[in-house]
């Protein structure tokens, strides 16, 4: 999952981009209101934290005009303003949830989580069951046919979104605007080393195959027939 922090106090924005990262998250940041935009119109993203008070732009008009622009993204409003008129103005300009600051990392995971699961239809599980493949996506555990495995946050990100996408295929220009930021060269093979490594992992030891290469495309996560 790809996430867009707003954020012009880099203290705070560099504490969550290290706890999502931790966690498997591909995290871009901008430290303005201008660039915040700019980014959130061009740039792919599964969930936004913005911030209200930022310079050159403020956050509640960052959203307000995501939201003309027909732009859906999930957005968590992070803001001191703690007051009850500040929180409906941010609810009402378009935002999906308000954090006040100071706050709690572990909070903050399981709002961008339930977020997440809201905007892809998840909404009454924390799990995605596909075949004999069982992701949980709150503890991030992931078992095949009743057997562990472990995964890397990196590896579970890429099965987390190919499992979002199940029995459709994804490009590799698709995976690395999910899964990376975008500082990565679109030329670069880490899908495809990424790809392998999850797959010794997913299928390798199992009956059928759960993750397909459909050349000239992408992947495709399905279960085996």
């Amino acid at each position: 999952m790809r996430l867009l922090i707003v954020e012009d106090d880099i203290e705070i924005a560099s504490f969550i981009e290290k706890g999502l990262k931790q966690e498997g998250f591909a995290v871009d940041h901008a430290i303005n209101g201008e660039d915040g935009l700019h980014m959130a119109l061009t740039e792919p993203y599964d969930v936004m934290i913005i911030d209200i008070m930022l310079p050159m732009l403020d956050g509640l008009k960052i959203v307000e005009t995501l939201r003309k622009k027909l732009i859906n993204t999930p957005v968590l409003i992070l803001s001191a303003k703690r007051s009850v008129g500040d929180r409906v103005r941010g609810i009402q300009k378009g935002g999906d949830d308000y954090m006040i600051k100071p706050f709690a990392f572990s909070e903050l995971l399981a709002r961008i989580q339930a977020l997440i699961r809201r905007s892809t239809g998840f909404v009454e599980s924390s799990s995605i069951t596909i075949g004999d493949l069982s992701i949980d996506l709150l503890k991030r555990t992931v078992s095949r046919a009743g057997k562990d495995l472990e995964l890397q946050p990196r590896e579970f990100s890429l099965l987390e979104y190919l499992a979002r996408n199940a029995n459709r295929t994804v490009s590799k220009t698709m995976i690395l605007e999910h899964v990376w930021d975008f500082h990565f060269d679109p030329q670069t093979n880490v899908v495809d080393v990424l790809i392998c490594r999850l797959r010794g992992k997913i299928d390798k030891g199992f009956t059928g195959k759960m993750i397909q290469t459909i050349r000239g495309v992408g992947y495709v996560l399905k279960t085996p027939s």
